[in-house]
């Protein structure tokens, strides 16, 4: 069990396969019944890999940085902060794709996002992830870039990306609270 467990790739496997196994336990081999509970399982498991990683940047990494010693930080801007923001904004992608795709199918997504009567607080929610999305893709993502080295950038020009993009991080943070409330009391209308 520990080599498993030791390897990433398997133990991420091994969780899929795991959720197969009951899925499918449950449900047997009605695909259709399944496609709505597949999409909002998929969209759920990449929100919490986005606002995980947004709530690791502001809880841990950002006010952690000023107290670790230079000669440690490059291990930090040049391995670990890449490799988050990776997965930071693939997951805000994913999120917000399936998102879209799951209020589509269910049959909602034009009038929540126009933010009609019933739908109002999941539009809302929508409307928010919308907006972080974007200042993940646009405005936290190019910003970090220059502020990592990733592409060639000045001092000045990294210290201000640096600060844009922990600004912008900051602004997703607060605007993660409310859409999270919107996104989990939300109850689907019936199909």
């Amino acid at each position: 069990m520990a080599k498993l467990l030791e390897n990433f790739h398997l133990a991420l496997i091994t969780g899929v396969v795991l959720m197969l196994v009951l899925m499918f336990g449950l449900h047997g081999d009605a695909m259709s019944a399944l496609e709505l509970p597949v999409i909002q399982y998929i969209h759920t498991f990449f929100g919490i890999l986005w606002i995980g990683l947004l709530y690791y940047f502001n809880f841990v990494q950002i006010p952690t940085m000023p107290k670790v010693p230079a000669e440690l930080k490059p291990a930090v801007s040049k391995y670990i902060a890449p490799a988050a923001l990776f997965w930071f904004r693939w997951a805000a992608a994913a999120t917000v794709l399936l998102g879209l795709i799951l209020a589509m199918r269910s049959g909602y997504l034009v009038e929540a996002l126009l933010l009609q009567e019933g739908l109002r607080l999941i539009g809302i929610g929508m409307w928010l992830g919308l907006v972080m999305a974007f200042n993940v893709w646009f405005i936290i993502w190019p910003n970090q870039k220059r502020a990592l080295g990733i592409v060639e950038a000045d001092d000045a020009s990294k210290a201000k990306s640096a600060r844009v993009a922990m600004l912008t991080s900051r602004t997703n943070l607060v605007l993660s609270i409310p859409m999270l409330y919107a996104m989990t009391t939300f109850t689907p209308l019936p199909a």
